[in-house]
């Protein structure tokens, strides 16, 4: 099956399962790495209403002209969950390759959902590669999208 190189979803990044303190995360730290790497991107802070967690909402630019809006989230100590909404296959990869390469402390430690395997019933995260470009990448997420039947 071919993906629609425009099909637009939400992904969700984490550690592994297995090990959810992998990244060594924190919203500043975080912040601060989105700051570093994306000096004008747009970083807020908030609370989810869902769950009264502290989260971070952002939006960088991740290419000229591609953009990515997403949200960090803490939910637990040493715990974090990335997601990137309403972006094609194309965006989300070079935001993972800049999470992967620049932010987790190891490049095996990044697994990924999709809203459309979600909106399906299967939450089983798949692992990102751990080595490789973004059109790389990208070519697992559209395999990941396909999978779902997403068209």
């Amino acid at each position: 099956m071919t993906v629609e190189h425009n099909l637009r979803s939400n992904f969700v990044f984490a550690p592994p399962e297995d090990n959810p303190a992998a990244w060594q995360a924190g919203l500043e730290t975080f912040r601060d790495a989105l700051e570093r790497s994306f000096p004008d991107a747009f970083l807020e802070p908030n609370t989810s209403g869902l769950r009264d967690v502290p989260d971070l909402d952002f939006e960088i630019e991740v290419a000229p002209d591609v953009f990515v809006t997403g949200t960090a989230a803490m939910p637990a100590p040493d715990y974090a969950h990335v997601s990137v909404i309403d972006v094609t296959a194309h965006g989300a990869a070079l935001f993972a390759k800049w999470l992967r390469d620049s932010y987790v402390p190891s490049p095996t430690s990044v697994r990924f959902l999709s809203s459309f395997v979600m909106e399906n019933g299967d939450e089983t995260p798949w692992p990102l590669p751990a080595t490789g470009d973004a059109t790389e990448i990208e070519a697992v997420l559209r395999r990941h999208l396909a999978a779902t039947g997403a068209e």
